[in-house]
């Protein structure tokens, strides 16, 4: 795995990294995370043009912002008021959720599990065959809180893991349990590892992610921007990380050197996006839901 690493950095050496496409959600709420979420709890609307200029400073055109602002309002996710012809929009206490969530990933637990307690959290799942849509749905989630597939029924993350909203929303508690463990000694956890993770695509991302924001980023010239891309890439690639302890990964994981080059651009940002999203940002106080 030390040689997969390696080479993937060679690879990146040879030319240039180009940044991902980013989904218009994904950046509409790193943007309201970054300039709202903590300005008043919850009552506190953005006009939709300044949503558009922020948004059209990271390529993202004045339809696609129109369209997902709409798509969010319908999700529950956005709330919206008119004052006069412009139209403000705010977070709803689902949004909130979602975006503390992502806030504790990013400034709090880090990408790298340096304080695994040695606990596993294993669930076993058997469904019938005809069941392909909730078997697919269930791997989605679970891929998605941090588990990998020990054995095609069942799925192990580390650490313990609350997945009772998940299996209860599928309407599967009656065919999924699910328990808390520590491996014996003479089980090999990092093979084990190796082979329930993509640790490979994990470690790539990493790596690219370093390389990009290391060497083509001009922070001062447009902080706003700068920061609104830098949190979304990184938010990306830390909710696909289900933070594996870090003395069962290979020698060399590149996820520590990537978090300190996340940290070093958000702190060189984070003071001149707020003064520079205070003078584009027209603001009003949303009214009681």
């Amino acid at each position: 795995m030390e040689d997969e690493i390696l080479e993937a950095s060679e690879a990146l050496d040879a030319g240039a990294v180009s940044a991902p496409q980013l989904r218009p959600q994904s950046l509409v709420l790193a943007f309201f995370g970054n300039h709202v979420l903590e300005r008043g709890e919850g009552g506190l609307g953005v006009y939709s043009g300044s949503i558009i200029d922020v948004l059209g400073r990271v390529g993202t055109g004045e339809q696609a912002v129109r369209s997902t602002l709409t798509r969010m309002v319908n999700r529950g996710l956005l709330r919206r008021q008119r004052e006069g012809r412009k139209m403000f929009f705010g977070l709803t206490a689902p949004a909130r959720s979602v975006l503390r969530d992502g806030g504790q990933r990013i400034w709090r637990d880090g990408a790298v599990n340096e304080d695994w307690d040695g606990t596993w959290t294993l669930l076993g799942f058997s469904l019938p065959e005809s069941w392909q849509r909730q078997r697919h749905d269930l791997r989605s989630r679970l891929g998605w809180s941090g588990f990998g597939a020990l054995y095609s029924g069942l799925w192990i993350a580390p650490g313990r893991v609350d997945v009772r909203d998940i299996v209860s929303e599928l309407g599967l508690d009656a065919h999924v349990k699910v328990f808390h463990a520590r491996a014996e000694e003479f089980t090999d956890v990092g093979l084990m590892i190796r082979e329930s993770w993509d640790l490979e695509a994990l470690a790539a991302r990493y790596v690219a992610f370093d390389k990009r924001w290391t060497t083509e980023t001009t922070p001062d010239a447009d902080p706003i921007a700068t920061r609104l891309r830098l949190v979304t890439e990184w938010l990306r690639i830390i909710r696909n990380d289900p933070r594996l302890p870090v003395q069962h990964l290979p020698e060399g994981w590149p996820a520590l050197q990537a978090q300190e080059t996340f940290r070093r651009i958000a702190e060189q940002t984070e003071g001149p996006a707020v003064r520079m999203a205070d003078e584009l940002l027209e603001t009003t106080r949303l009214r009681s839901a």
